[in-house]
């Protein structure tokens, strides 16, 4: 028995600066980015689908960027969530200088130049039929059309002070377009996180109550990837890094971490994840009805995410998974 139990992995899990020594992955605040819901009106609005999550109207919006900086976490990511009337079918308010997303960067960059905001490019939330694109009359997606539209989108969003532009659309050749746009008026500097593998997923539920942005009609399958497919997630990766991606990301995260690692592997760029709300719904409630320890289970989501090869997380658990961190 001795000669065969010469190999005894338990030994270096024994005591806890052992299990220090050999832990191959770490999680941090800093990997977070916090993804956060606004509304024209003025106060919170509590979103059912999302436990402990609400649409921030302009003060709440304020208090809550102050806490998570206060929790050591550095970046957030805008979504708007729109009046009815405020939506088109071509998005024209995507681009409106004067828009919610335009002013509230402005707000957090003018309150807090250290906080790196970045901004969504799409047209879901501003379009009437509730697509990331324009719509034809046959029900085709319009690629070409509706990058010349998230273009304009984007140079708005850096006028304002964004610093990073993260286009979820998942049409062809957007990000290329887009860093000439940017190029073009000098916002040079901007970096763009590019959606490179973002699946037509059931995952995205709640996001879309969040927002009041699924689809009046047919599915976004034309343009979002097959949830069957990863190699087609390498192609997408060569194709975002030849236009000018600074970043590449997979969403959604823990039922995609065979992606995370593939890009991971093929790519120098920094790789993101994004624990999306469906995931982010699964744990809350979970949490809420005893089912799970919400801290230990959060937390074991994150650091598969981060040992799958995401450099950052895309959470809307970053709050509370920062101060769990810091105890």
């Amino acid at each position: 028995m001795a000669s065969d139990m010469r190999q005894r992995p338990r030994r270096n899990r024994s005591h806890p600066a052992l299990r220090g020594f050999t832990s191959e992955t770490s999680l941090e605040a800093s990997r977070l980015v916090y993804p956060l819901f606004l509304h024209e009106s003025p106060g919170d609005e509590p979103i059912d689908s999302m436990p402990g999550c609400s649409r921030h109207g302009a003060e709440g919006l304020l208090r809550e960027v102050d806490g998570a900086l206060e929790d050591g976490l550095t970046s957030v990511l805008l979504f708007p969530a729109l009046a009815e009337s405020q939506k088109s079918a071509t998005g024209e308010s995507s681009h409106d200088p004067d828009g919610l997303i335009p002013k509230t960067v402005a707000a957090l960059k003018s309150r807090w130049p250290e906080l790196i905001v970045m901004t969504d490019v799409a047209l879901d939330p501003y379009s009437s039929d509730g697509h990331d694109g324009i719509v034809a009359p046959d029900g085709r997606i319009l690629n070409d059309e509706t990058v010349a539209v998230l273009c304009r989108q984007a140079v708005c969003q850096a006028r304002a002070g964004a610093d990073i532009i993260a286009p979820s659309d998942m049409m062809d050749g957007r990000v290329g377009a887009i860093r000439d746009a940017l190029d073009a008026e000098d916002f040079t500097e901007v970096g763009i996180l590019a959606y490179t593998a973002k699946y037509a997923s059931a995952f995205y539920g709640p996001f879309r109550d969040a927002l009041d942005s699924a689809p009046k009609s047919g599915d976004k399958k034309t343009y979002q990837m097959d949830p069957a497919n990863a190699r087609e997630a390498l192609r997408e990766a060569e194709l975002d890094e030849d236009e000018g991606a600074d970043m590449l990301m997979v969403k959604p995260a823990g039922p995609y971490l065979d992606v995370i690692r593939a890009l991971r592997e093929a790519s120098p760029l920094p790789i993101a994840a994004y624990q999306v709300s469906g995931e982010y719904a699964m744990l809350a409630a979970a949490a809420e009805k005893g089912y799970l320890d919400e801290r230990p289970s959060v937390l074991e989501s994150l650091l598969s995410i981060r040992r799958a090869g995401a450099d950052m997380i895309l959470t809307y658990y970053a709050r509370k998974a920062a101060r769990w961190l810091a105890s």
